[in-house]
């Protein structure tokens, strides 16, 4: 069981354009059975977290809602209506990935979204792996990828479509 912060992002490295809008990625030309493809990564994924705010753009943006059938996560400090299969918690991620891996039954955690939520598990030595989708685009500004440094090394690479895509391992701190 690996925990993969799985993700698209603009070539300058932002996950949201600044009013959180994923416009510039779903416009874009992707092969669904390609390489690196969602489809395939979900197939291996048992369990996922996410921040607020990408939980909360999914509920405003995605004409299906929240269709996920994986137990999920959802940090926050604001209020939700519940859902099934969801968790709410402002709990410290190190407590929560016990519950998450024993959830995924074998299977992958995947973090969604968030790229400070994802930095904590990297600070708690809790990512294993980071796969980027990258759109030839630039946003300028936004929600970064990632808000802090982390050591990663390049496993693969593959292009779809218009996606350079990228897995990497992360790196043990020196």
């Amino acid at each position: 069981m690996k925990t993969v912060y799985y993700t698209a992002s603009s070539l300058d490295g932002f996950i949201a354009d600044p009013d959180n809008s994923l416009s510039w990625l779903l416009s874009r030309d992707i092969d669904e059975a390609g390489p690196m493809s969602y489809p395939s990564f979900r197939a291996t994924i048992g369990a996922a977290a996410l921040g607020a705010t990408t939980y909360q753009w999914i509920l405003d943006n995605d004409p299906g809602g929240w269709d996920f059938t994986m137990p999920s996560w959802v940090f926050t400090h604001r209020s939700f209506e519940p859902q099934d299969g969801i968790t709410f918690t402002t709990d410290d991620v190190r407590n929560v990935h016990a519950a998450m891996s024993e959830a995924a039954g074998g299977k992958d955690v995947w973090l969604i979204g968030g790229g400070d939520l994802v930095g904590q598990f990297a600070d708690a030595g809790l990512l294993d792996e980071v796969w980027v989708q990258y759109a030839p685009v630039t946003l300028g500004g936004g929600a970064p990828l990632l808000p802090r440094r982390i050591e990663l090394r390049l496993e693969d690479h593959a292009r779809n479509r218009e996606f350079l895509c990228g897995r990497y391992v992360v790196s043990p701190a020196d």
